[in-house]
């Protein structure tokens, strides 16, 4: 498959691949020289774009299957929208699984089965019907390190592994100035609360409730205030939204985005949400622009 790199560029792809070696190391003893017939240097910055290059006719043949997919970095995800048909939907989709299997194997490509999951969504009653003993079933699955669980309550997961954090956080507070301390509360407990964070739009009340109490916790800790001092400043001290405006700043964000760029094409092409001339207001130029989301 031909992608455009031909003369110079060509020659230092080729640099950089060929006449690779490399050997093992164990305590003090080193292994003798093997050559390299196939991958990257370790820690190569060309790393990641050869892979989405290298894997590029995978997408290609996955069309070929008549099957809408996105791909993301090593992730493949496959769709397929005809409940009625459920169990021929199976075995289009095993048959795919086998084609691509074989094209990974080819390309000296693992597979990872324990990774590849079948997610089903529905009503209680659609899914009540479903009968199929060729695949084992779970109440959860995971889709880029995001579990999706059967009753989608998102927060569960999610407080466990952020109060753990908390905890250890805490232990070592009284030894660190308050720049470190938010840098690592930020990086490690607040960018969990934050990651699909777009997903918990329209969570219920509890929910949303219960992952703002987490950061309420992280922020006391971080200031180290008493859990009864009103949380408000305390946030506009560290320069945290709220959970719910970090929400809505998130897929604004994502809104604004796909209009401008338009791109991913797939949300641009879904009309999920357009852009709308606001009405004439005397607080409002006439010339802005409202965004409205439609769900």
């Amino acid at each position: 498959m031909g992608i455009g790199i031909r003369s110079s560029v060509l020659n230092w792809f080729k640099s950089c691949l060929s006449s690779r070696s490399f050997h093992l190391k164990c305590d003090n003893h080193l292994s003798s020289l093997y050559s390299s017939s196939c991958g990257v240097p370790q820690g190569c910055v060309l790393g990641p774009l050869l892979f989405i290059m290298y894997t590029t006719p995978l997408s290609t043949l996955i069309s070929s299957l008549s099957l809408n997919h996105h791909l993301y970095a090593d992730n493949t995800q496959l769709f397929s929208f005809h409940p009625p048909d459920f169990d021929s939907n199976i075995i289009h989709l095993q048959n795919a699984l086998q084609q691509i299997s074989s094209w990974m194997t080819a390309n000296l490509l693992p597979l990872n089965s324990a990774k590849t999951e079948f997610l089903l969504k529905g009503l209680s009653k659609q899914l009540a019907k479903i009968h199929n003993s060729s695949f084992s079933t779970t109440h959860s699955a995971q889709n880029l390190g995001f579990i999706f669980d059967e009753h989608l309550s998102f927060s569960d997961k999610i407080s466990k592994s952020c109060y753990y954090h908390l905890c250890q956080l805490r232990c070592i507070r009284p030894y660190l100035d308050l720049k470190t301390v938010s840098t690592i509360a930020t990086s490690i407990i607040h960018s969990k609360l934050d990651y699909c964070n777009s997903l918990y739009h329209d969570l219920p009340k509890s929910q949303l409730t219960h992952l703002q109490h987490i950061q309420n916790s992280l922020a006391h800790a971080v200031v180290r205030t008493p859990k009864l001092c009103h949380i408000i400043p305390i946030l506009h001290f560290l320069h945290w939204l709220t959970i719910t405006e970090h929400i809505e700043y998130k897929i604004l964000s994502l809104i604004y985005k796909v209009l401008t760029t338009t791109q991913p094409s797939y949300l641009h092409q879904s009309s999920l949400f357009s852009l709308t001339a606001a009405p004439a207001l005397h607080l409002l130029p006439p010339s802005s622009i409202h965004l409205y989301l439609y769900k």
